[in-house]
This record gives C-alpha cells, structure tokens and sequence, in this order.
C-alpha cells in the first residue's frame, strides 16, 4: 500500500522522483521506503535497471529521512558524500529502498539505504551524508 502524503513530499520537494516514477510506501522520522517500478526506459542494454537509477532512488530517500530528523531550527539538507555498493541486478518487478537515520547531529545527518528487489534480496546499500543547512 502506498503512502499518499509521502508521495506527494517527495514529488513536490524532488520533481524529478516523480518523472522516476518514486511512489512511497512509509515516511516517518525512523523509516522512509519507496519504490520504483522496472521499466525498460530506465534500463541499460540487457534489461538491467540502470544504477543511476538505484542511485537516485536511494538519494530521494535517504534525503527525505534526514529531512525528517533534521534538529529544530534547520532549515534543510544537502548531500555531502554517497557511498553506493551495488550487490544485484533488478530485471523485472520493483526495487524498494529503506532509509534508516544512523547519525543524527547538529551539522550532519548520516543515513542508510538498502534497496531491495521483490525477492527481498539486497540489490543495493548506500550510506549517505547529509550535511544540516
């Protein structure tokens, strides 16, 4: 079941997750998931779900998650550094991302992302700094 409000965020604040297609399923402060659905426009040669893709999947995210445990008076975040480990390909069906918030300080939010494919096998981890604004 997808989460509507969640959607909306993350297609009002990251215009590009919904020319992605990014629908979300959850968003609170310690867990946010979407997914993105296989499409062969978003595939490399071979049917393969392209890794800039996966990358921007957890990016929008992870981003939403350290929105969310920014500490009061921040006004947002930027990403600092993306750490992807690519482990599988995703050749039909959905890649979901779960974000999860490891540090959450005054000038930096670190998250991690794991995005898997509908056999809940991990097709990627992606750790992110986000620096506080």
């Amino acid at each position: 079941m997808t989460d509507p409000e969640g959607t909306q965020l993350f297609h009002r604040t990251m215009p590009f997750s919904e020319r992605l297609g990014v629908e979300v399923l959850a968003h609170t402060k310690d867990l946010v998931r979407s997914r993105l659905k296989w499409d062969e426009s978003l595939c490399t040669l071979g049917g393969v779900l392209h890794g800039g893709v996966l990358m921007s999947l957890a990016d929008a995210t992870g981003a939403v998650c350290a929105f969310l445990n920014l500490p009061e008076g921040a006004q947002g975040t930027t990403t600092l550094e993306s750490k992807t480990n690519f482990l599988r390909a995703v050749r039909s069906g959905y890649a979901v991302a779960s974000s999860r918030p490891l540090h959450t300080g005054r000038r930096v939010v670190v998250v991690e992302t794991e995005i898997r494919d509908d056999d809940e096998k991990l097709v990627a981890k992606v750790t992110q700094t986000q620096a506080v604004l």
